[in-house]
């Protein structure tokens, strides 16, 4: 008889009952959501929606933390160094997952090894916008105004997601248009009301309600369906720029290292939490959709995702920084 078996058979059932109570009391305390982009994002504004009905499950406060800067480095950074205890969660995008690895050469973090995927929260598209006193009425119009002074036009974005759909409309219409970094796609609306840039194309959350509410122009939303709140706007690719396709997804992490059940815990609250009132009101409003995943499928859709983001960067001619 091997004496070595029952020890360890003995270690495993005490860590699995370590691990049920500790699921089992999850949260005791407060839980921090660390957003990598400014209040009013789209991707704040889904954590504050799903941050209230996961504190309401919970019966514990949750506090949401806007890290913005560096295409969300400083907040994915943050978190990679958080305690693995499930209390510091990342609600984040494409952008730190799966785009960013191939616009720098360095990262202040690993978007694979550094964390425990959690599940996906939702999907959503783009819109094309500029100011209502732009002399520009359709997609085709901004193209000619590119193509006729080639290098003068400008456009803004906050997000890697932002920033790619804007290079990849550059490659796909073949014209010369300077970037503009910002920290959120927020503080690129507030420049392109006040006429410092040109256009943006940038998440419908952030674009929609300007639009909306008159203060700008819609030309083409970024997917290959119209958007429902925007059923009059063509698709970049209809309005002329062929092939045009460019989504975005938003997902959680915690650290790498968080118990499972712990992470299993937080699958269960953020699932929950995507059909709720506050998360439902968010979906709706920008014509975005819920998507809720196990951990291992956040795992390979993440590494499919990255895979991806990787050829339409190339391809848009985007170098790494």
């Amino acid at each position: 008889m091997n004496p070595i078996r029952p020890i360890t058979a003995a270690l495993v059932a005490g860590l699995l009952a370590a691990s049920g109570a500790v699921a089992q009391t999850f949260p005791a305390k407060p839980i921090t959501f660390v957003v990598p982009f400014a209040a009013g994002s789209a991707t704040d504004q889904l954590a504050r929606a799903l941050g209230q009905s996961v504190s309401d499950q919970a019966k514990q406060p949750v506090v949401v933390d806007n890290k913005g800067g560096a295409s969300g480095q400083i907040a994915a950074a943050q978190v990679a160094r958080a305690p693995a205890d499930g209390y510091t969660v990342l609600i984040t995008t494409n952008t730190t997952h799966a785009a960013n690895e191939h616009l720098y050469k360095k990262l202040s973090y690993d978007p694979v090894k550094d964390f425990a995927p959690i599940t996906g929260l939702g999907k959503g598209g783009q819109v094309l916008v500029v100011r209502t006193d732009a002399p520009y009425n359709n997609v085709m119009d901004l193209v000619a105004a590119a193509k006729k002074a080639p290098g003068k036009l400008t456009f803004g974005s906050g997000s890697s997601s932002s920033r790619t759909a804007g290079e990849m409309f550059k490659q796909l219409s073949d014209t010369d248009i300077l970037h503009v970094p910002y920290k959120s796609n927020p503080n690129a609306i507030t420049d392109l009301l006040g006429g410092q840039i040109d256009f943006m194309i940038t998440d419908t959350s952030t674009g929609v309600p300007q639009v909306k509410g008159g203060k700008l122009k819609a030309l083409g939303v970024s997917t290959t369906q119209r958007n429902p709140l925007l059923p009059e706007v063509p698709t970049i690719a209809e309005a002329g720029v062929k092939g045009y396709d460019m989504g975005y997804w938003f997902a959680a992490y915690a650290p790498a290292g968080t118990p499972p059940a712990v992470v299993s815990r937080l699958n269960e609250l953020l699932a929950a939490a995507t059909r709720g009132a506050g998360a439902k009101g968010f979906f709706d409003g920008s014509g975005s959709v819920a998507w809720t995943t196990t951990p291992d499928e956040l795992a390979k859709f993440q590494a499919a995702e990255t895979t991806k983001w990787g050829k339409v960067i190339k391809a848009a001619g985007i170098e790494a920084e």
